[in-house]
This record gives structure tokens, C-alpha cells and sequence, in this order.
């Protein structure tokens, strides 16, 4: 009996090949229907004659929105398409293989079967991004908790993480705020994905994250736990309607600081807006103008606002159904240098060993897991 590659045509042949392809069209016409493939191209359509509008750029704002979300929607498209080609190709390999006893072929087969299945799992999760406001760019802050230096160094390195993973995907970023800590770190920081799903697909991120380490800053070399919490917030749009009053804004100026409180600009460009209401406050800093600073802040209060207010209407409706478990817990992933490299999200329960990676960027386990595990959540609540 031929075999290559460790693996003979017997065993080869106990795959169910015809089945296994069964089984990836299957996924796959699930995943053409929910994607709405005849809209999509309406839409890449209608995209394309705005971004070949000669005053598109008038707006950099419009514009880059209207560019972003053709790219998005032409590489959904190109995804599908090609992963339609690559099962057709698949069945084609197969069938020769299998008439030619080809091992080779037959091994061949198999890895882009695994392939396959890969690209189907990622796209699948795409599909799960159904809430409503899940297609948003998306603002991320962060904030150290309890663990003094410690809290606010961890503060950093999950903003480091974040940016780092969204240059992983060719996610345009800005750091919209940065609060420098004393010693070390960051107090809190603000920032924009501004990538089509980005909210959908980073709001699994939200909650408190912990670290357990050997502090750096602990000169009898202790092992120290610290908190940061994140939020993630949808960017509003034009259409949305919040109307904030002038009466409910409390507008404070100041100097923009750096680490150390070493001054960065010599002017009073920094804002801070205050919603008397309810209390919500947005510090701006990072523009080169004051006016800068409060458009971009107004944008960021608009969208906690608007998350707020959905919020408050889901509450509503729980405690009118008699539900009010709460969906998130307090501590959401623990990342633990110390006695061993760990990082584990308490709620799905994925974890892995290599926590360097991890706070490198390499996000998309737990990011995957977590979209799924909140469809299972939401599926289980209707």
C-alpha cells in the first residue's frame, strides 16, 4: 500500500470526504444566508458611486467613513466568494485523488479541509455580529484599578495590547486622552478603532481584566495583583438622536500634561465636559486646539450617552420579564505572569499559556470565544 507523508490510502480513506464537504456547503449556505449576499453587493454598489463622488474628500470624516465601509464590504464579499471556490476546487482534488489513489492529492485534501474549516469558523463569527449598534467603530477606554503602580503599568500594557491588535487587522487607531499616572503607567486612556464591527467585535472585551505578577516596582521582588477595567462604547453617528442641552454641560479647560505631569503644551487646549445629569465626565487632551478637544469630546460623551440610554431601555424590559441576572461579571480575564505564564477568560473558559502573546495583540481566541459565548447568552434569553 502507497504511503507518503506518515499516512496511508486506508486511513486516508476513513475519511468521509463527500461527507466532510456536505457538511462545509452547509456552513457555508448558512453563512451566504445570514450575510445577505444580494444586499451586500447592492451596498458595494451604492458605496462605490459615493467614494467616486469628486467632493467626497470635501468631508475627511464622510469620506473616510464611506471608504472604510466599501472595504469592508468588498472583503466580506471577496471572502465568501473565495471560500465557495476553494469547496468547488476541494471536491474536484478529492475526486481525482480518490480515482487515482493518489496519497499525495489525498494529503492535500485533507489540510485544506482543515483549511477550510478554519476560514468558515472565523467567518461564521462575523455573522454573530448582529446587535445594534455591533456595525460601530468603536471607543475603548481603559482605567487602572486597585494595585497602585502596579494597576496603572497594567493600564498601559493593555492599551499597548489593543493598538497592537488592531495593527494586527490594519485597524486605523487614534488615542484620543491619555491621564499619565506618578510613578508609572497611565491613570486611564481613550482611544478610537475606527473600523467598520469594531464595536461589535471589542465590546466582548469590556469588564475587569486582572494581573498577577512580580512587581517591578516592589524591590523585595513580591508578587503583586492589579486591576483595570475596560469600556467600550459604540461611536455615534449624525443620525442618532442625542441632544445634549447647554444647560447640562459643565465645560472646564486646562493644560494638556504628559508623563510626570511635564507640560506639553503651554496653552489651555485640554477640556473636560461634565454631564450634570448623570455625572459622566470626558477628558480630551491629545488635539492640537481647544476646539479640537471638545468636538472630540462632545463625540465621545454623545456615544456614552447613547450606550447609557440602551442600556437603561434593556433594564426595562429585563425587570418587566422578571429577569434580572446580570450578564457580565465583575472579573472578566486574569492574565498571570507568576509562578506561570496564563491568560483565561472566566467566562468563556478559553485560555492559553502564552501570555506574552497575548498582551502582544494576539486577541482573536479570546475576542472569537467571547462573541460566541454572548450569542449563546443572547439565544438562551429569548
Amino acid at each position: 500500500m502507497p504511503q507518503r507523508f506518515g499516512v496511508t490510502l486506508n486511513q486516508m480513506a476513513d475519511i468521509d470526504y463527500p461527507a466532510q464537504i456536505r457538511d462545509l456547503r452547509s456552513t457555508y449556505t448558512s453563512i451566504e444566508q445570514v450575510s445577505e449576499v444580494e444586499k451586500l453587493k447592492e451596498d458595494i454598489e451604492d458605496l462605490s458611486d459615493q467614494a467616486g463622488a469628486p467632493d467626497l474628500w470635501d468631508d475627511p470624516a464622510a469620506g473616510q467613513k464611506i471608504t472604510s465601509r466599501l472595504s469592508h464590504a468588498q472583503s466580506k464579499l471577496e471572502k465568501l466568494e473565495t471560500l465557495a471556490s476553494r469547496i468547488d476546487d476541494l471536491e474536484v482534488l478529492v475526486e481525482l485523488a480518490q480515482d487515482e489513489a493518489d496519497a499525495d492529492s489525498l494529503a492535500e485534501a485533507g489540510k485544506e479541509l482543515d483549511s477550510l474549516r478554519a476560514a468558515l469558523a472565523q467567518l461564521e463569527i462575523t455573522t454573530l455580529l448582529s446587535g445594534e449598534y455591533d456595525d460601530r467603530e468603536a471607543v475603548v477606554t481603559i482605567r487602572s484599578g486597585a494595585g497602585g503602580v502596579d494597576a496603572a503599568d497594567f493600564a498601559e500594557m493593555l492599551l499597548r495590547m489593543y493598538l497592537r491588535w488592531a495593527e494586527r487587522h490594519g485597524y486605523p487607531t487614534a488615542v484620543l486622552d491619555t491621564s499619565y499616572a506618578e510613578e508609572a503607567g497611565l491613570k486611564s486612556a481613550t482611544f478610537e478603532v475606527k473600523a467598520p464591527y469594531a464595536f461589535g467585535t471589542l465590546s466582548v472585551e469590556a469588564g475587569t481584566h486582572r494581573l498577577v505578577r512580580i512587581s517591578p516596582f516592589d524591590n523585595q521582588g513580591r508578587r503583586q495583583t492589579s486591576f483595570a477595567a475596560v469600556e467600550v462604547i459604540p461611536l455615534i453617528e449624525s443620525t442618532d438622536s442625542i441632544e445634549i442641552p447647554d444647560n447640562e454641560i459643565r465645560v472646564d479647560v486646562f493644560r494638556s500634561s504628559g508623563p510626570g505631569g511635564q507640560s506639553v503644551n503651554t496653552t489651555d487646549s485640554a477640556v473636560r465636559l461634565t454631564h450634570i445629569p448623570t455625572g459622566t465626565v470626558v477628558s480630551m487632551q491629545n488635539e492640537k486646539s481647544q476646539l479640537q478637544n471638545r468636538a472630540a469630546a462632545m463625540r465621545v460623551l454623545q456615544s456614552r450617552l447613547l450606550l447609557l440610554k440602551k442600556q437603561e431601555e434593556d433594564a426595562t424590559k429585563k425587570a418587566m420579564a422578571g429577569d434580572v441576572k446580570a450578564s457580565w461579571g465583575d472579573q472578566m480575564r486574569s492574565y498571570v505572569l507568576h509562578p506561570y505564564q496564563m491568560v483565561k477568560d472566566l467566562r468563556t473558559e478559553h485560555e492559553v499559556g502564552t501570555a506574552s502573546a497575548v498582551l502582544d495583540g494576539d486577541l482573536d481566541g479570546f475576542i472569537d470565544a467571547g462573541i460566541r459565548w454572548r450569542a449563546d447568552n443572547r439565544n438562551a434569553e429569548v
